[in-house]
């Protein structure tokens, strides 16, 4: 996606139609189109993309950070997981080079906050009919993927949890408490924020919408190295919006959400009672 509008935004600038850019790059218009609408991902290639660039006028600055999302794409441990849904794969890419992931989650702790535990108990109760391996293999992605947050420049990740969070039991009592005990850990860590919406807050910014993240990184200097994504987290698949207008509105909906959940000093408080309720 971030590939397809540098690219796009590149031609645009040069003023090149889609056929001046094939014919000069000596590629065929179907592969610009394809470069340009997100298509086929996974087969993205550097020399392709570099051609692309050069023909559109590219600085060398402008060239690089497109090369380097190619390579975040190839190199992604998550490109070649067999656990790891295709929908998945560009989520992960989108990870690796934001600044921060906002998220609201509102019926289950978020991917990056996850036990392994906790984890096994939500694979095991979605796949009902996987064997151990699979299970186990889709355990694995999830907890590779939270090295995100253990990177240098860190993420910075900020989360709404509703209270229905803590409230479900996800693999018993034990489970449950090492899950919140390391929810509480998490939050006293400088990049992450764990704010919690109480039921007595009532109805809120997010209404009846669901889980959904929005992964950004801000480059004034360089618009093309900048970044805005939402991602909607559905039952089997995944659906991304990167249209200005539309996060812009779930900017403002997260926006809205931090400021109706108590804060992160409170929320902390309310993570320590749900772990004592869970032992009474």
């Amino acid at each position: 996606m971030q590939i397809a509008r540098g690219l796009k935004a590149l031609r645009t600038r040069a003023d090149l139609t889609q056929s001046e850019v094939a014919k000069r790059a000596g590629v065929s218009v179907g592969t610009v189109n394809r470069y340009e609408t997100w298509q086929d991902r996974a087969k993205l290639r550097i020399p392709t993309v570099r051609a692309i660039a050069d023909t559109c006028g590219a600085t060398p600055e402008e060239l690089e950070a497109l090369v380097q999302l190619v390579r975040n794409q190839e190199n992604g441990w998550w490109m070649d997981h067999p656990a790891v849904p295709e929908v998945m794969d560009p989520l992960m890419s989108f990870e690796d080079v934001a600044e921060y992931e906002h998220v609201f989650a509102n019926t289950l702790v978020p991917g990056l906050l996850q036990t392994p535990r906790y984890a096994l108990a939500l694979h095991e109760a979605q796949d009902v009919r996987a064997d151990a391996d699979m299970i186990a293999g889709k355990v694995d992605a999830r907890i590779k993927r939270q090295a995100i947050t253990e990177r240098s420049p860190a993420l910075h990740l900020w989360v709404v949890l509703d209270d229905a969070v803590l409230k479900r039991c996800v693999g018993g009592i034990d489970v449950m408490a090492e899950q919140i005990d390391h929810l509480r850990t998490m939050a006293q860590r400088p990049n992450v924020d764990i704010q919690v919406l109480q039921f007595a807050t009532g109805a809120h910014a997010a209404g009846s919408g669901g889980h959904f993240l929005i992964l950004g990184r801000d480059d004034a200097g360089d618009p093309l190295a900048s970044m805005d994504v939402v991602y909607l987290e559905l039952h089997k698949r995944g659906l991304y919006l990167d249209a200005p207008a539309d996060v812009q509105n779930y900017k403002l909906m997260f926006d809205y959400l931090r400021s109706q959940a108590a804060d992160t000093s409170a929320s902390l408080q309310l993570l320590a009672s749900a772990r004592q309720e869970l032992t009474r």
